[in-house]
């Protein structure tokens, strides 16, 4: 990312994380539902057979299956319970991006006079700086959207607007309520941090590729669809590995934003989960975050380097 003026990082920005949010909404419930404590189902009647003896019923815990899951909400729900919390979503994550490429845009511009322009040092501080901003800015928007993808009510029951789950938090946990969550969040910021520095590392190879192959060409600097495929797949790429490594900490945010839970604390929650369901628990909802993040981040890297391009020329 060059360093132009910071507004068109902050419109571009914006642009991005919107027409990513829209398009993979439904997959960021399941995934929240997935995370979330209250999503194990019990299964009365599994019947097991003894070793001398007739079959007995006993209750079994488990985990559903993302399909599982989203069939549950289709069932259960109906089809606009995938869109949950959308609208704090697109309230969200514009100002969010925006904030998000603004402060990345303008850390990495005064670090490049500090350390070697465009390192790995530059792009680290660079994104942890940006998330740090970003977060404390919007958390109280995010931990909204989160209660309402938690708030199953089935098909035809009335659901809980974002209005009416404001006054909720505020009447149960006052103004520190809407702060839940984000020392996961703060904790979030690593795999940020490697993203970036993954991403910004294939797109210097792509664009030292490009130039090599138009040496003698005057047209090295017009991008075409190749380019912004080429960001795209760079942008899932870093994206897989930076997730896969830090995930834990949205399992563990999404505990901490459930509303009236023995969650009280980063640590204490890691642990808890870690105590009564094992390590795997702290990658519940891997699989369907992926199958989101990957196209959100490829969707939302390629249109802030589209708008950017386009506006900045």
């Amino acid at each position: 990312m060059s360093q132009r003026d910071p507004l068109v990082h902050l419109f571009a920005g914006g642009c991005g994380g919107t027409v990513g949010a829209i398009l993979t909404c439904p997959l960021e419930v399941v995934k929240t539902r997935l995370q979330s404590s209250s999503v194990t189902l019990y299964i009365p009647e599994m019947h097991l057979s003894t070793v001398h003896g007739p079959r007995v019923n006993r209750v079994a815990r488990v985990s559903p299956s993302p399909l599982h899951c989203l069939k549950v909400i289709l069932e259960k729900e109906g089809p606009r319970s995938l869109f949950r919390g959308l609208g704090p979503n697109l309230i969200g994550v514009a100002p969010s991006r925006a904030i998000y490429f603004a402060a990345y845009s303008s850390a990495k511009e005064k670090l490049n006079t500090v350390f070697e322009p465009d390192s790995n040092q530059v792009h680290m501080v660079s994104a942890g700086v940006a998330g740090f901003t970003a977060i404390t800015a919007t958390n109280p928007i995010w931990l909204i959207k989160t209660r309402l993808q938690l708030d199953a009510r089935t098909r035809g029951e009335r659901q809980l607007n974002a209005f009416e789950c404001i006054q909720k938090v505020y009447r149960t946990d006052g103004i520190r309520g809407f702060y839940r969550g984000m020392s996961a969040s703060y904790a979030g910021i690593s795999e940020t941090v490697i993203h970036f520095v993954i991403y910004e590392s294939i797109k210097r190879k792509l664009v030292q590729s490009k130039s090599a192959s138009n040496m003698d060409s005057e047209e090295d600097t017009v991008k075409d669809a190749s380019d912004f495929l080429g960001l795209m797949l760079a942008a899932a790429t870093s994206k897989t590995c930076a997730t896969t490594m830090a995930y834990p900490h949205e399992v563990i945010r999404t505990r901490l934003r459930e509303e009236g839970t023995k969650y009280k604390s980063f640590f204490q929650t890691f642990s808890l989960v870690l105590n009564e369901e094992g390590f795997r628990s702290l990658y519940r909802g891997l699989i369907t975050h992926l199958a989101r993040q990957i196209p959100n981040t490829a969707i939302m890297m390629a249109t802030y380097e589209l708008v950017v391009y386009l506006l900045d020329g």
